[in-house]
């Protein structure tokens, strides 16, 4: 014994109490009804274990729980109603763990949570401070309502405070960042017929500076809608307002259009199958391998418009809003 360094393993159990304590932390997540409903879960799923998280949750007592928990928020995000209040993160951790803390940054379960949140969401994996706040925000979990916010232009509102603010920045069409904070703290009425909606800065950008005060309402989500932004749109729509969304022609961009279209019945603003490829013709020749314009991700449909989607898979390009500045400020112009 002394000469082979102690006493012999055995491997073939070693490796089956292995086997065991992983299947004992991947039971109760495959068991969630997002096993069967939802592809981005499974790959998840897939993903911790291919790349040994899994292993090594089930190797610590104090985490071998953490995926099982994982799936119970996945669970509560993915049932909540469209227009159901935003929760804080403190407020979600505490609802499913008991632990306010619990889903702070570098804890085990935020970590997990996260990795499958972006995977729903077609992006890399968070990797600083306000990448993990914007994702958060992405589903409707304010991590800080100061950071959650909307870029508007020429937006007249009634109330103190904010509708000041927001009537007196249409008067000169200054764009003005609204944040969350503001929507919470101040109580405001907005009567626009319509509302127009960008996802790009730059869009909004151009129109405060070509049109000024005379470009009707437009809002600028700034990316993925936020908490703020979904505050402001439900504001607007219970006041008779009409949403007129444009976003990407990329997988993302679409998938975000859509889910804008379902929850307030907005209008998709040239975002057909001819827009994308009028867009594309814009582009002109691309070089080869032009890897920022080759769309990425899972596709998505659109059944405004399939032909969008097929467009969209047969091209393999995407076609970023300032391709497509010109014609959506024509139409603000009237």
């Amino acid at each position: 014994l002394e000469t082979l360094g102690g006493p012999l393993r055995n491997r073939p159990r070693e490796a089956a109490r292995a086997l065991a304590a992983r299947d004992e932390v991947l039971g109760p997540a495959k068991e969630s009804p997002l096993y069967e409903s939802a592809e981005w879960y499974r790959g998840w799923l897939d993903e911790v274990s291919r790349d040994g998280t899994v292993s090594r949750l089930a190797g610590r007592p104090r985490t071998a729980g953490a995926l099982a928990r994982a799936a119970r928020v996945l669970e509560f995000l993915e049932a909540r109603p469209e227009d159901d209040p935003e929760i804080t993160l403190a407020g979600l951790a505490t609802k499913i763990t008991g632990h306010p803390k619990a889903l702070d940054h570098l804890a085990t379960l935020s970590t997990l949570v996260l990795r499958a949140l972006a995977i729903r969401a077609g992006v890399p994996a968070p990797s600083t401070a306000e990448e993990r706040r914007d994702l958060w925000d992405c589903y409707e979990v304010v991590v800080d309502d100061l950071a959650s916010r909307i870029l508007v232009l020429n937006l007249p509102a009634e109330g103190e405070g904010l509708g000041e603010w927001l009537t007196g920045a249409a008067r000169f069409g200054t764009p003005f960042q609204v944040t969350l904070h503001q929507l919470t703290t101040f109580s405001i009425a907005l009567r626009a017929p319509v509302v127009h909606v960008c996802e790009n800065p730059a869009v909004l950008r151009r129109a405060a500076v070509e049109l000024g005060p005379e470009c009707p309402p437009l809002v600028c989500t700034e990316g993925r809608p936020s908490t703020a932004f979904h505050r402001l749109a439900a504001t607007a729509v219970r006041g008779g307002a009409r949403l007129r969304y444009h976003g990407d022609f990329d997988w993302p961009g679409v998938d975000m259009a859509g889910a804008v279209a379902r929850r307030y019945s907005a209008e998709l603003w040239r975002m057909t199958a001819a827009d994308y490829l009028a867009g594309l013709a814009n582009l002109g020749d691309l070089p080869e391998g032009d890897e920022h314009l080759r769309l990425a991700g899972r596709p998505v449909p659109t059944p405004w418009d399939p032909a969008l989607a097929d467009a969209m898979g047969e091209r393999g390009t995407a076609v970023y809003e300032e391709a497509v500045a010109g014609s959506l400020l024509a139409d603000l112009r009237g």
